[in-house]
């Protein structure tokens, strides 16, 4: 989400909109917001729903209040939370969910729909989908709104097709060896199911006992998997040089429980790397041919697809040549802005 809602931000500084972020103070998007030219302003907020909600309001409130916006724009289930509750409908107020909290299993989740669906009818003026699923999710669970669906946006230039000299390289500056290779990008968590990954791992290497398995991203879910002492995995932490490690793979996995349209997953497309993902919102409509869709947290489909790529190169270079074209068709970055921005005129023409 960071990165996807920093890229709104910088072309909105260039098209000459007065931006100002609020987020916490260690937060990558405040950090990428200042780069890009944008104000920001300190709100201190927690991941997930708890005790602090009401200060966090509060503080969101003053934030608005001082900075007097003609147009919230909210990111992510928290944000959307805080900020509507602030605001109220007093302002033009856009929603992106980045994935629905309603989908998070457990108790959280009933009351977590019942906010969508008062939240979206009274105080949002649109709800920004960034897939075709992720807002037939929303209508099938009841969330009534003005819906509007704009995919996220990768720059293609910034991130070019890696071929196989470039995977070479690669290799050689990160001190990996010739191996069949599966990489996974993101947070350690349940949500990005990277424990479905480590059950499904074994099964690949009864099929390509060489293959190797790396973790690329921290989090709150590293200690237990590590313990599990699954064989032939690295864990490589966060990283910053993440084309490298998407330019030394054959295969990227994101085995994610629930999403809105990975940002890793354009990410590796436009890398020509073939992916296979779990059947979240978003990846049925971005993929097509250029990788595979396997049930969300079962291990077993998980490691067939994975280990047919890793068997046969071919097929992971012709899926990762279709992915590399169907971004630059889809998911170009120039465009996605644009759409964004035309739709917070129209947000405002309506409260006019």
């Amino acid at each position: 989400m960071p990165r996807a809602a920093a890229s709104l931000v910088a072309d909105q500084v260039r098209r000459g909109f007065q931006v100002v972020v609020a987020c916490p103070a260690e937060s990558e998007l405040g950090r990428l917001a200042e780069e890009a030219g944008a104000g920001r302003v300190r709100w201190d907020a927690t991941r997930a729903p708890g005790p602090s909600v009401p200060r966090e309001i509060r503080a969101l409130a003053s934030v608005v209040a001082e900075t007097d916006p003609q147009l919230v724009h909210l990111h992510s289930a928290k944000a959307g939370l805080a900020g509507r509750a602030a605001v109220r409908g007093r302002r033009p107020t856009v929603f992106q969910p980045h994935a629905w909290s309603f989908e998070v299993a457990g108790v959280q989740r009933m009351p977590a729909l019942a906010w969508e669906r008062f939240a979206g009818r009274r105080w949002t003026d649109l709800v920004l989908c960034v897939s075709a699923a992720e807002r037939l999710r929303a209508e099938k669970a009841g969330v009534r709104a003005r819906f509007a669906t704009v995919p996220n946006g990768i720059d293609v230039e910034r991130h070019p097709a890696a071929g196989e000299d470039e995977r070479r390289r690669a290799r050689a500056r990160l001190g990996l060896d010739a191996n069949p290779l599966a990489l996974t990008l993101g947070r350690l968590s349940d949500q990005k199911g990277q424990d479905v990954l480590l059950r499904a791992w074994p099964a690949v290497l009864e099929r390509v006992p060489e293959a190797e398995l790396l973790l690329v991203g921290d989090g709150p879910a590293r200690a237990a998997l590590q313990a599990q002492g699954v064989p032939r995995v690295r864990f490589e932490g966060a990283r910053t040089d993440v084309a490298d490690w998407l330019a030394a793979a054959d295969v990227v996995a994101l085995p994610s429980r629930w999403e809105g349209l990975s940002l890793v997953m354009l990410e590796a497309m436009a890398s020509a790397r073939s992916v296979v993902s779990s059947d979240v919102a978003g990846a049925r409509e971005s993929l097509g041919q250029a990788g595979a869709i396997v049930p969300v947290a079962e291990p077993r489909p998980l490691a067939a697809a994975l280990a047919e790529r890793l068997e046969d190169p071919d097929l992971a270079r012709r899926e990762g040549t279709e992915a590399r074209r169907r971004v630059e068709r889809d998911f170009d970055l120039a465009d996605v802005t644009a759409r964004v921005a035309k739709l917070y005129g129209e947000v405002l023409e309506r409260r006019r």
